[in-house]
Formats: structure tokens, C-alpha cells, sequence
């Protein structure tokens, strides 16, 4: 199953957008599933339902943060490459979907929405792009690792 399949698929169980991309990377982190789901979790709903950056988008920079990231403070190069490593991604996503950010994803004018997430019914799959945005959004990690390898080996 390639890592879009397995986004869609993780989407249709019920995790949120940030979840499901992360997930679908789970093997590249050194952590139970279940903790990466639960760091993940508050990135759904354009953080908290904010409606602010998709959380498709926040799934791949968790998981280039794993991949590539760097974590000693003063590592200017570093920091710099991978900044510049997220904002390529981020312009893939928006290239594919219009935006980066969840309220323009869903043609939504609301910008802070209630907390309390959708059901999940054939009606909210029928009106809601994100089983396909994780999607997209997973192609675009899985191709950007296998063009560019794996930085560091940690959870692989």
C-alpha cells in the first residue's frame, strides 16, 4: 500500500488530517504509534479546529522534522535548510490545493470554528476534501524521501 493509500485509509478510521499523514511515516519515528497520534492530535482542524494551517501540512513537517530535522539551537545551516525543506513542501501542497490553510481548503469564512469535531458520516466524507488532501499530501512526502533519502536513521 503506498503512503497515500495508507493516509486515505488512516482518514477513513477517523484520525484527523495531521494523524493520518503522520502515521502513514509512523516506521521513521522512534515512538509508539499511539504517541505520535496523540502529538499529532492537536494539529487536526487547522490546529484545534482554528482553521489555520491544514493539518495535512502539519503532518508533513512533523514528519520532516523527524526525517531531516535538526535540534542543536545553533545550528544556523541546518535551521536554514530546514526551513527552507518545509516551505518547498508547503508550496507543493498549495500548488495541488489551492492553499496551505484549512478554512480556504473547506470554503470556509469562519476563521476560529467550535471545538467539537464533525461526525463522520457519508455526508461529511461527501462535502469534505481532506480524505483526499491527506492523500496528496503523503504523495508529496513519499516522493520528496525517495528524491531526497533519509537524513538521520532514528525509528528506522
Amino acid at each position: 500500500m503506498t503512503k497515500k493509500e495508507q493516509a486515505m485509509t488512516l482518514f477513513a478510521e477517523g484520525y484527523n488530517c495531521s494523524q493520518s499523514v503522520a502515521l502513514a511515516f509512523s516506521e521513521y519515528f522512534s515512538m509508539e504509534r499511539d504517541t505520535l497520534a496523540a502529538i499529532a492530535s492537536s494539529f487536526g482542524g487547522g490546529m484545534g479546529r482554528l482553521r489555520e494551517v491544514c493539518g495535512a501540512m502539519s503532518g508533513i513537517a512533523l514528519v520532516l522534522g523527524q526525517i531531516y530535522g535538526y535540534s542543536d539551537p545553533k545550528a544556523k545551516q541546518e535551521k536554514n535548510d530546514h526551513y527552507a525543506r518545509v516551505q518547498q513542501l508547503a508550496k507543493q501542497f498549495e500548488e495541488k490545493n489551492g492553499s496551505i490553510v484549512c478554512r480556504e481548503l473547506l470554503g470556509l469564512s469562519v476563521k476560529h470554528d467550535v471545538p467539537e469535531a464533525a461526525e463522520r458520516t457519508a455526508e461529511y466524507y461527501k462535502k469534505r476534501p481532506c480524505k483526499e488532501i491527506v492523500g496528496i499530501a503523503a504523495e508529496l512526502l513519499e516522493n520528496y524521501i525517495r528524491e531526497n533519502g533519509i537524513a538521520h536513521s532514528d525509528g528506522v
